[in-house]
């Protein structure tokens, strides 16, 4: 594997796109008092064997779940990482907060949400420690249907902090049920119409002298389990902030007609079937991202998933409340130490599952949401995309002119976009190609002070 030896400088790229870096002394003083005394509500449900299951060496453990199997059924308990009760709306932390959106995650380190005596400590969900949680009970029914919801606040304390890597399809007790449940939620997903795709994303890894590489990285089947117990209660979520009239979705629209159109027009000459009736959730599902032309197939469908925000109301229910990728309304309140968003969406549900209505000041912030995420989501994906960009031109920076052979990912008329079939670096190439098909091309520029890459065709 071609790695980078050697230092890269993420930092310049954090100051170039204006990441918040330390954090003022009043919001670490106010994080300092509340992490010295964390409140904790009446309800006791240390009782539950709550596990997290996150990637390898995270502190800022959002979820801890435990699912159990019931008479007609199965019931699901999520605690939620409960940001709500240090951080108050108007307050030093609360402001802060607003500036950043979310935490932005570097491969020399992350730059948070919050402090890290929070995020990391007193509001994280570390194993053993008696903490404040959002508590959500999701009864199914035996197809995965939800039969009944649950919100109140909690003090809940993690049995097991468990990684995917560890864990792989070896479950530990405390989620045996996992891939029954999360299997079971996939089908409904697709009965809805739900669009995953699945798609490996591309990720800049270190390496054991203190270089760096990219990689493609897929998700696993535990993941993909895991985030389906993460889309339920989010899909809850939205539920009750439309049952109570208030509230702050993540949306998207349907997909368009006419790329699924194109899509389906795509789909013969990848070798993908389409059977009739079929929706592209069901297509999706069935194909494998390591085949060259079924990877070209997925990037051609990220179309359909193109103009996700969102949409805060107080009043009248959004006319477009659903989200075209999950299959139906959808909120997000499953990761309020790391994104701005679920600490006031989790406020508004815990207030309307108590028949109560979220206080003033949660109801002023929500049309701000929209526009703070907005932001912070552009700043966090090109800081993303400049870390790989820097990355890749790094490796290739002394290999320009050299062949290798490359996927084709999509192509117009006289350009592609490509991605190496020994290197997880993808770029676009000059020259007549077709989507799915692997070609030779050259390395035409690789210069890191630009952060670019470009290929020839070498056919």
């Amino acid at each position: 594997m071609l790695r980078v030896s050697g230092p890269l400088d993420f930092a310049a790229i954090r100051a170039e796109f204006e990441v918040p870096a330390e954090f003022p002394a009043d919001v670490l003083a106010e994080a300092d008092r509340l992490a010295a005394d964390p409140p904790l509500p009446d309800h006791d449900a240390t009782d539950l064997p709550l596990v997290t299951i996150d990637p390898p060496g995270a502190r800022d453990l959002d979820q801890a779940v435990h699912l159990a199997r019931t008479d007609g059924g199965y019931r699901v308990s999520y605690a939620i990482a409960d940001v709500g009760a240090f951080v108050a709306p108007g307050s030093a932390l609360d402001a802060e907060a607003r500036r950043r959106g979310q935490t932005v995650y570097c491969p020399d380190g992350r730059t948070p949400l919050h402090p890290p005596q929070l995020s990391e400590g007193a509001a994280s969900l570390l194993p053993g420690q008696l903490r404040p949680a959002a508590l959500w009970t999701i009864d199914l029914d035996a197809d995965g249907e939800v039969t009944a919801v649950d919100l109140r606040r909690a003090r809940v304390r993690s049995r097991a902090q468990l990684d995917y890597e560890s864990v792989g399809e070896q479950l530990p007790a405390e989620l045996e049920l996992l891939p029954e449940v999360g299997r079971l939620l996939q089908a409904r997903a697709r009965d809805r119409g739900a669009i995953e795709l699945g798609t490996p994303s591309q990720e800049v890894e270190p390496g054991p002298d203190g270089g760096w590489t990219v990689v493609f990285r897929g998700q696993s089947a535990v993941e993909g389990w895991n985030a389906q117990i993460s889309l339920l209660t989010g899909r809850c979520a939205a539920r009750l902030m439309l049952d109570g009239g208030v509230g702050i979705l993540r949306t998207l629209p349907p997909p368009d007609p006419g790329a699924v159109a194109a899509l389906r027009r795509l789909a013969p000459g990848l070798g993908v079937a389409w059977p009739d009736g079929a929706t592209p959730g069901e297509v999706i599902a069935t194909l494998d991202p390591a085949r060259p032309q079924h990877a070209a197939f997925l990037d051609a469908a990220t179309s359909l998933l193109r103009g996700a925000g969102y949409t805060a109301f107080d009043g009248e229910a959004p006319a477009e409340p659903g989200h075209g990728g999950v299959g139906g309304p959808y909120a997000h309140v499953t990761a309020p130490l790391r994104r701005l968003v679920d600490r006031f969406g989790t406020e508004v549900c815990l207030a309307v599952a108590a028949g109560e209505q979220p206080s003033a000041e949660i109801r002023a912030a929500l049309p701000e949401l929209p526009a703070l995420m907005a932001a912070s989501d552009r700043r966090t994906h090109a800081v993303e995309r400049a870390v790989v960009d820097l990355v890749e031109a790094t490796l290739l920076a002394d290999r320009v002119g050299e062949v290798f052979d490359a996927v084709v990912l999509d192509a117009d008329d006289d350009r592609a976009t490509v991605v190496l079939r020994d290197l997880a670096v993808q770029g676009r190439a000059d020259g007549r190609f077709e989507a799915g098909e692997v070609a030779r091309v050259r390395v035409d520029v690789a210069d890191p002070a630009t952060r670019t890459v470009r290929f020839q065709d070498a056919r």
